[in-house]
């Protein structure tokens, strides 16, 4: 079935087919809505008909949805449209865990502990939401381009309340990472989940699978039944502790594997600090024990003797009896025949039986007292390790946290022990002034408080390089054990070299040298041979080298453009507006001549009329012009108008 040109759900266009699974195909499609590219999981065509397939299917969309974590791929959206079953998630940009394998061989173990502290993160969050995945291997781990651990397909996960047992006798998952207890079919748990990330680790840092064999039975009967070789013996590079967290990761005994994904991680992130420590805990299940036999004595063994003849008697007579009814031989032949499944299946339950330790309800720990906690152990026959540890969240004598961790129903074997830490309560501390100290005795005043140096550096015209300029929290704080103190370093007075900007556009010149460092001052002057807004000149020579902070002066070149103006001129007011006249009533020379100049340049010459209230002429410039106003050859008025107003306007009266 090629889906590719498709539309889902109205919706979701699939563009190209990106992998195959042994369930499912998957496809890169774009959300038409959200206009993104997702990845469309789609059930294969053979599966639709099952209904037990269609079942898991759907149960990997209801397990990983409900499911929100940065090392977790997410879903999207679920549906089926003609008969097509599809999951929709996100598009992770990468490659698998297997691909980087196969590429690289023995990868680095630094980064291999970060991507299974990553995967073991994930585990976490799925399990304490009794969400086994069951199908922990690299083909499912996704390493994004940032070197993020993605865990996808949840194809075969199954919600739990305490265990789960395979799904009709069959197992399911990839064999190599199998657990011993899912390839007997039996019962799986969060730590089946633990084993297979120990067989990926051991993958990662020795190029190889621990079990491998020509068919898939054998294969499972080994992780059943023979130890894996030690990484370490494979690879000398893999620090000790590495060693030992696989090597428990991998114990096929349950009690002796780690019990939660926590424990794991406590581990791993502790073999990041102390690669060749000895913190890793083991156990032993050896529980066998010298028995007392008591002597045989010589009536003991004369009544044995007379035992031995009668019951050479007995078979004569029951050979007689077989001969004289031959037909009886062959029922009690039958009957034996219908017996022995009988016999043996309470027979094996029996031997199982028996010396098989009881059961009890695993408490709740977290928040009691140390006394309340002491006490429900007691109650429930259960062992009690204790430890302390300071915590700014748990308040002093109660618990933080138990291992195993608590699940509703959960049970344990009697007089188990429970790991239980138990809170100190604040571990408070005073940040020290460290501001004036050189760079190192800073740290060592910060770390001597159990406080974490976070180094900044910063350049400064005032502190000398190498010491610290401030301090963020400032001297005398209280803060938790732990937390972070900023120090701000000087690295002197960091030195600037000019580049030659003339020629490039203002913005792109202060932008160049503002991000250099410099303080740029601009200047404008017009020259019309060149580009308006184009520096014509720099203050500093090209290549010259100055302190940080050094002003520079940019002369930017500003063309300025011809604009029009209204000028207003009243005659009657510059001229007293007088007109005589003869006595025959006629106008004796009413007129004036009226010449205007803008900037020394001549724009009108005319006779207008003394009594002109309002003579208007537009005049054009740029900038600010000066106006001068001429009766009768006279300079009478000399005014300036700025010519980038909004409707430049002069009135001369």
């Amino acid at each position: 079935m090629n889906l590719e040109g498709k539309i889902l759900g109205n919706r979701y266009e699939i563009l190209e087919k990106i992998g195959n699974g042994g369930m499912a195909t998957v496809y890169k499609a774009q959300d038409q809505m959200l206009k993104r590219y997702v990845a469309v999981k789609v059930l294969r065509e053979e599966f639709t008909t099952d209904e037990e397939f269609i079942r898991r299917f759907n149960t990997e969309a209801q397990s990983a949805a409900s499911l929100a974590h940065p090392n977790i791929v997410s879903i999207y959206d679920v549906g089926i449209e003609n008969n097509v079953y599809y999951i929709v998630m996100e598009l992770i940009q990468g490659k698998t865990l297997k691909q980087i394998i196969d590429e690289d061989g023995v990868l680095p173990w630094k980064w291999s502990i970060n991507i299974a502290s990553q995967i073991a993160s994930a585990l976490e969050i799925a399990h304490k939401n009794n969400i086994v995945h069951r199908d922990i291997k690299p083909h499912n781990i996704i390493i994004t381009e940032d070197g993020v651990a993605k865990v996808t397909d949840f194809g075969i996960a199954k919600a739990v309340s305490n265990s789960t047992i395979t799904a009709f006798g069959t197992t399911i998952g990839s064999v190599h990472y199998f657990s011993p207890e899912h390839a007997r079919g039996g019962f799986t748990d969060a730590k089946s989940d633990l084993y297979s990330l120990g067989v990926v680790m051991y993958e990662m840092l020795t190029g190889r699978v621990p079990f491998d064999a020509d068919t898939p039975v054998s294969i499972a009967l080994k992780h059943m039944q023979e130890k894996p070789i030690e990484p370490i013996k494979l690879n000398p590079a893999i620090p000790y502790s590495v060693n030992k967290i696989i090597m428990k990761a991998m114990e096929k005994d349950l009690n002796l594997r780690y019990q939660s994904a926590t424990e794991m991680l406590k581990d791993l992130n502790m073999a990041l600090k102390d690669p060749e420590g000895d913190f890793v805990k083991t156990s032993s299940n050896d529980m066998a024990y010298t028995q007392r036999i008591e002597t045989i004595k010589e009536d003991e063994l004369k009544g044995k003797e007379e035992n031995r003849n009668a019951e050479t008697k007995e078979k004569a007579q029951k050979e007689n009896f077989f001969k004289k009814h031959p037909s009886a031989k062959y029922i009690l032949i039958a009957v034996i025949i219908i017996l022995i499944p009988v016999i043996g299946f309470f027979g094996t339950q029996a031997i199982l039986n028996i010396g098989r330790v009881k059961d009890v309800a695993l408490p709740n720990f977290v928040n009691m007292t140390r006394e309340e906690a002491e006490a429900k152990a007691e109650e429930a026959k259960i062992t009690l390790d204790i430890t302390e540890e300071f915590s700014s969240e748990v308040e002093l004598g109660k618990v933080i946290s138990q291992d195993p961790p608590y699940l509703d129903g959960y049970v344990v074997k009697k007089n188990s022990t429970v790991n239980l830490v138990i809170s100190k309560g604040e571990n408070i501390k005073i940040v020290p002034k460290v501001t004036g100290m050189a760079r190192e005795e800073a740290e060592q005043a910060i770390k001597a408080e159990e406080l974490e140096v976070e180094v900044v550096e910063e350049a400064s015209s005032k502190v000398e390089a190498g010491y610290v300029i401030k301090q963020d929290p400032e001297a005398e704080k209280e803060v938790n054990a732990g937390e972070t103190v900023k120090i701000y370093v000087s690295t002197g007075i960091k030195q600037i070299t000019m580049e030659h900007v003339i020629g490039k556009a203002e913005d792109n010149a202060k932008k160049t040298l503002t991000d250099l460092g410099f303080d740029v001052n601009v200047v404008y002057e017009e020259d019309t041979s060149k580009d308006d807004g184009v520096v014509l000149k720099q203050s500093l020579d090209v290549g010259t080298t100055v302190d940080e902070g050094t002003k520079v002066t940019l002369t930017v070149n500003k063309i300025e453009k011809i604009k029009e103006g209204t000028l207003n001129i009243n005659l009657k007011s510059l001229t007293g507006g007088q007109i005589d006249k003869d006595e025959e009533g006629n106008e004796i020379d009413p007129t004036v001549e009226l010449r205007i100049e803008v900037n020394d340049e001549k724009v009108y010459e005319g006779n207008q009329r003394k009594d002109v209230e309002k003579f208007t002429k537009t005049i054009s410039g740029k900038g600010t012009v000066t106006v001068k106003i001429f009766i009768n050859g006279v300079k009478e008025v000399e005014k300036q108008l700025n010519m980038n107003n909004e409707n430049p306007v002069l009135n001369i009266d």
